[in-house]
């Protein structure tokens, strides 16, 4: 499996994501979105960041049952129901990342959503990942 992460000169500086991935490699992997569930199904966490944690956290428990690892991530998409909230605490959740899955970036956009499936839900991952 291959990924190559691709940030021309011509465009802005990236931090915390790749312009783009290329991504060569045997078996596909499609993370379904992940909220700040704990096992028994209840939201946990008050903050954004707190709820980051947990819901980066199950999307990399889900990468790592099907046997990728967070360098495997191509893509990842944030739904966030306060885009402003979540560019205030972007440093921690930079930091959260990091501790998380490390400093290669996977291609990611964040999206601003009115309300995810959980309505207690402040923040949502999904993905996919290229395994060998």
């Amino acid at each position: 499996m291959s990924l190559e992460r691709l940030n021309p000169a011509g465009l802005s500086p990236p931090s915390g994501f790749s312009h783009a991935v290329t991504a060569t490699g045997s078996r596909l992997v499609f993370l379904a979105g992940q909220t700040a569930l704990d096992g028994d199904g209840r939201v946990v966490g008050e903050t954004l960041p707190e709820q980051f944690e947990t819901a980066l956290g199950n999307l990399l428990t889900a990468l790592e049952a099907a046997g990728g690892t967070p360098a495997d991530l191509a893509r990842v998409t944030v739904y966030a129901t306060d885009v402003a909230d979540y560019r205030a605490h972007a440093a921690e959740l930079g930091g959260v990342w990091r501790r998380l899955a490390g400093r290669v970036y996977p291609a990611m956009a964040v999206i601003g959503a009115a309300r995810l499936w959980d309505e207690q839900a402040l923040v949502e991952l999904d993905g996919f990942a290229v395994l060998d």
